[in-house]
Parts: structure tokens; C-alpha cells; sequence
């Protein structure tokens, strides 16, 4: 595990996990949201996108969290551990509702600068439908990597603390 992509819904815990993660392996941590937002949620353009995570992806090691399905097959093609995190809807939703009051007028630590947090609507209606939109569109990507790369797939908190706990272990 030294080059690994952490994806999910929003609201799944992604760039939490990632800092874990990269504490337990001693590996940098990449957070998308912070790198392909400029300030006032004006998203980078695609070939900027491209640009700044193939000088990630160049790298010997890394953890990169976060979906932006238009530039996934690049990571998932330089990525040898790929952690899909796909918890209920329900807590997803539940977590960004939270995030965005906690956070409100105020840029949350794995955002761009001066990103700043609102009530936004559409994201939580694209979490709560994420595992009828997104879900299976992963899920077959996954499915065609399976052989190549190293897949996990967890589907709960206690799948996530368990994780990490074994990870520790082998530390």
C-alpha cells in the first residue's frame, strides 16, 4: 500500500480517513477538494485537474481522496490500493448536514481557500441519491480492476475503525 485512492460519497468520511490512513503509513496526504477548488467554488479547469494530480500521481507514494469521476480512471490506473468507502446514505447525508453547520461561513480544512461553507441543496440531494447515480458506476470500475488492484470495500464505521485497527497492527 503506497499509492492509494480513497473515494465514497460525500459525507462517507474520505478525507478523515485519509489523514488516519496516512498517519498509520507515514504517507502524504492529498485531499482533491482542497486541490481543485479555487477560491469562491470555482472548480479548476479539467486540464488543470489533469495536470495537478498526474504530479501526484509521479510520485513513489501518496494517498489522494475524493471522486471527481471525470479524472478517476487516472488515479485508479497509478493507484495499487483502492478504498472505497460506501456507508449508508443515511449517515452520509447525516454527516454533511452537520459539516455544513459546523462549518457555516467558514472553510472547512480539506477545502480550497476561501471555499466558503454554505446550505447547498443539490450536494445533499447528490449524496442521498449517490448509491442509486454514482454507486454502481464504482462498483463496475472496481469490478474491472479487481484483479489488478488491491480493492477494499467498506460498508460501515465499525468496517472503517477495523481498518485502520489492523493497518496499526502491521505498523
Amino acid at each position: 500500500m503506497k499509492k492509494i485512492i480513497i473515494i465514497g460519497s460525500g459525507g462517507s468520511g474520505k478525507s478523515t480517513f485519509a489523514r488516519k490512513l496516512g498517519g498509520c503509513l507515514q504517507l502524504n496526504v492529498y485531499h482533491l477538494d482542497h486541490l481543485l477548488w479555487q477560491p469562491g467554488w470555482k472548480q479548476v479547469p479539467r486540464s488543470e485537474q489533469i495536470r495537478i494530480q498526474e504530479e501526484i500521481l509521479k510520485q513513489e507514494k501518496w494517498i489522494l481522496d475524493g471522486n471527481y469521476n471525470g479524472t478517476l480512471d487516472l488515479r485508479i490506473d497509478a493507484a495499487d490500493t483502492i478504498i472505497f468507502l460506501d456507508l449508508p446514505r443515511i449517515l452520509c447525508t447525516y454527516r454533511v448536514g452537520k459539516r455544513m453547520i459546523r462549518y457555516y461561513g467558514k472553510t472547512r480544512p480539506d477545502m480550497g481557500e476561501d471555499c466558503i461553507e454554505r446550505f447547498d441543496f443539490q450536494f445533499l440531494k447528490w449524496v442521498w441519491n449517490y448509491k442509486h447515480t454514482q454507486r454502481p458506476h464504482i462498483l463496475d470500475k472496481l469490478q474491472q480492476h479487481s484483479h489488478l488492484k488491491d480493492i477494499y470495500i467498506l460498508n460501515s464505521r465499525q468496517d472503517v475503525k477495523q481498518f485502520l485497527y489492523a493497518i496499526q497492527l502491521k505498523g
